[in-house]
């Protein structure tokens, strides 16, 4: 059997574990909009997991546990620094969140790429960032 290329074609899914659970459950899935999969409570873990789906064939896993650590530093920690997710336009991303009660940065641009970014946090202070897909900006 061949290996497809690249080896790693995709990403399936990306675990948070969250500090309150119906606060990120309520967030992720009311806030941002993401449609919940599958939701299960783990009696021998006395965890929630949520699976929300991102885009077709892509989800989000959250989880709860009973008094995790919380994240180091943000966002220069080891590890998981940010999600990111690719939108159409930042700026009308931004004003639907702002209209759901999300405050975001500044909008800035990728001096490689040229593309429009920005971020925002979720409850536990995760950045999230807004990636824009459309056209290269001119600045």
């Amino acid at each position: 059997m061949a290996l497809p290329n690249p080896l790693l074609p995709a990403i399936h899914h990306v675990a948070l574990i969250c500090s309150d659970y119906a606060r990120s459950k309520a967030f992720y899935s009311e806030t941002l909009g993401l449609r919940i999969v599958h939701e299960a409570y783990r009696r021998e873990r006395d965890s929630w997991k949520l699976d929300l789906e991102v885009s077709p064939g892509v989800q989000l896993e959250l989880f709860s546990f009973p008094a995790p650590p919380p994240r180091p530093s943000r966002p220069e920690a080891q590890g998981l620094r940010h999600l990111a997710f690719a939108v159409p336009e930042v700026e009308a991303t931004i004003a639907e969140l702002q209209r759901r009660g999300v405050t975001c940065e500044p909008v800035r641009v990728d001096e490689y790429t040229g593309r429009r970014f920005t971020f925002f946090a979720d409850p536990d202070g995760l950045p999230i960032e807004l990636y824009e897909q459309g056209a290269r900006s001119s600045a």
